[in-house]
């Protein structure tokens, strides 16, 4: 499978504020671009804090790339991927809709009656994990099921449990024109953070995006010793 993770980050590196609100970073340029990466993926995935603080749709806008992919035989637009270990997607989320097919990745820890509640609302529930979802699973789960192409769009825990277990190939940061800063606020990659060994990247292409820079990089590997 080759996974792709795009993100938009202010020029200090945060996804939005301390709050987790929404912060407008990139402009109509740049959302075109997500949009037409969007349609080239077979699925877009999110983890459930992106879900719980945003609500996004993650479905394709313009109608040409969803007219595009449906005269290739795919799908309007591409598969929708939450990770969500305990199953706290809201049923009523609108990637719950009918607008894409949904899979809703929990672990084990999620009950019964958390996954039987996505399942009617909607959701194809996968289970990959036993206390919290183990990536290489559910990675592996999604393969089985078509996916081949899987885009990364947030939020700074999952980008870096991703870069953590090694399976992204490529990275593209919009960086605005704009500071947020906060010591709580979300970057590009959370989680525990890298000490000694730390994911090389080669910088393929940089050009300038509404009022902001586009990097686009591939991932060549790990450097130093030590995770």
């Amino acid at each position: 499978m080759h996974v792709f993770v795009n993100a938009a980050a202010s020029a200090d590196g945060k996804l939005s504020t301390r709050r987790r609100e929404q912060v407008r970073i990139s402009g109509p340029e740049d959302f075109a671009r997500v949009d037409r990466l969007r349609a080239g993926a077979d699925a877009v995935l999110v983890g459930v804090g992106t879900v719980l603080a945003d609500d996004p749709h993650l479905t394709v806008d313009d109608s040409s790339l969803r007219a595009a992919r449906t005269d290739r035989d795919d799908p309007a637009t591409p598969a929708r991927v939450v990770l969500d270990s305990t199953g706290r997607t809201p049923t009523d989320a609108r990637i719950l809709d009918n607008a894409a097919t949904t899979y809703a990745v929990v672990s084990s820890a999620a009950t019964r009656s958390r996954r039987q509640a996505l399942a009617d609302a909607g959701a194809e529930v996968v289970v990959a994990g036993d206390d919290r979802v183990a990536l290489d699973d559910a990675v592996s789960a999604l393969a089985t099921r078509g996916i081949e192409t899987l885009m990364i769009e947030g939020g700074g825990e999952v980008i870096y449990s991703f870069f953590a277990a090694g399976l992204v190939d490529e990275l593209s940061v919009y960086v605005g024109s704009v500071i947020v800063g906060g010591r709580d606020a979300p970057t590009l990659a959370d989680g525990d953070g890298f000490v000694g060994s730390f994911p090389d990247l080669s910088l393929e292409d940089v050009r300038a995006v509404d009022d902001g820079v586009l990097l686009e990089y591939t991932v060549t590997g790990r450097s130093g010793a030590n995770g």
